[in-house]
């Protein structure tokens, strides 16, 4: 139906109403002149509406194609700011890893290169080398800061792909046990089969759950009960828990929250976590003293540890959340109700999961 049918339609309906009204002026009492009016009243209205319904169908289709037009701009514009912000700050870490790999690690290699050289001479001559080994764990340590500096550093331009973070979390199993670090540590492993694949490099993933378990087993250390635990699972995103309508949408138009798919999270652009209907989840969870409040605040920072003096350069957390972001994922910490530290990966799902949901623990 065209406007000019519609405003026609309207005004004869109208019209029609306001005659029929003064035909009906000289009817008494008014509860008479009402209940005759009404019928005529209520079919008018119903006439109006379903006239309305068919003038705005056409353009309800098209705002429906212009808002979700408007809405695909808005995320690629968000995403666009995103990565030119990101470009940024990895081109001003970049910049300044590379000024210190040239002007610490050159000079650091040929320091190691003469504590070599005094070393064997050393042996030679019978004399004890203590101190030289002494220097030359120093200088390698610094060396590792420098490399995690540069991995701190590195650009995401690694081939990713869908995989599934249980093979990735069977392989850190499979590691931590040859390697013994699990003897005297009851370990749980709860791997659900239904936990979705997520866009990722699965070797970066194992380097993020190999920190987090390593450093699950230091905070134990001492502590009267060692319980390592370690959960692979699926769980809805946070944009299910939106509500499908808000106040003021138009009938019969489901916008849902979506029209803010790009979240603008602290200025840091779209969050694939929040945006995704199904993400992976993958818990840590140890039985040490937990994380003080004062400490989560930076316990993602770079040279930010609790370790003892030469037991961490403060990097490894660090590197361990830029690279969960880096698979568009979120890492967090806090303390467990039981007790003990527990660490988060929420990375967004693609695929379909499979449909057995049965936890396989061990």
């Amino acid at each position: 139906m065209g406007s000019r049918a519609f405003v026609a339609a309207t005004a004869a309906t109208l019209l029609a109403l306001l005659a029929l009204g003064q035909l009906l002026a000289s009817v008494e009492p008014l509860w008479l002149r009402m209940a005759t009016l009404a019928p005529f009243v209520a079919a008018a209205t119903t006439l109006l509406v379903v006239l309305a319904r068919r003038w705005t169908a056409p353009h309800r289709d098209l705002l429906e194609r212009n808002v979700a037009s408007l809405e695909e701009t808005n995320r690629e514009l968000v995403e666009a700011r995103a990565e030119i912000v990101r470009a940024a700050r990895l081109a001003s870490v970049g910049t300044l890893a590379a000024g210190i790999a040239h002007e610490v690690g050159n000079p650091l290699g040929a320091i190691l290169g003469y504590v070599d050289v005094a070393r064997a001479r050393a042996r030679r001559e019978e004399r004890d080398p203590e101190i030289l080994d002494a220097i030359r764990g120093e200088a390698e340590r610094i060396d590792r800061i420098v490399k995690g500096l540069l991995d701190y550093a590195r650009p995401r331009g690694e081939r990713v792909g869908p995989e599934a973070p249980t093979a990735v979390v069977a392989r850190v199993r499979e590691l931590l046990e040859n390697q013994g670090r699990l003897t005297d540590v009851d370990a749980r492993w709860e791997v659900a089969p239904d936990t979705p694949d997520v866009v990722m490099n699965p070797h970066r993933l194992e380097q993020v759950v190999v920190n987090l378990a390593l450093n699950a087993l230091d905070a134990m250390d001492g502590a009267p009960v060692r319980a390592l635990r370690v959960r692979v699972y699926g769980d809805r995103g946070e944009v299910i828990h939106l509500p499908t309508r808000r106040e003021g949408d138009p009938p019969g138009i489901n916008y849902m929250h979506r029209r803010r798919l790009s979240r603008d999270d602290g200025g840091r652009g779209v969050d694939p976590v929040f945006v995704a209907e199904r993400v992976a989840v993958i818990e840590v969870t140890d039985s040490g003293p937990g994380i003080s409040e004062e400490d989560l605040e930076q316990i993602f920072d770079p040279f930010f540890t609790t370790k003892e003096p030469g037991r961490g350069t403060g990097l490894g957390l660090a590197i361990c959340a830029r690279l969960v972001e880096g698979m568009g994922g979120r890492i967090e910490a806090g303390n467990a109700p039981e007790g003990g530290a527990r660490f988060m990966i929420r990375l967004p799902a693609v695929g379909t999961p499979r449909a057995d949901t049965t936890p396989e623990t061990s």
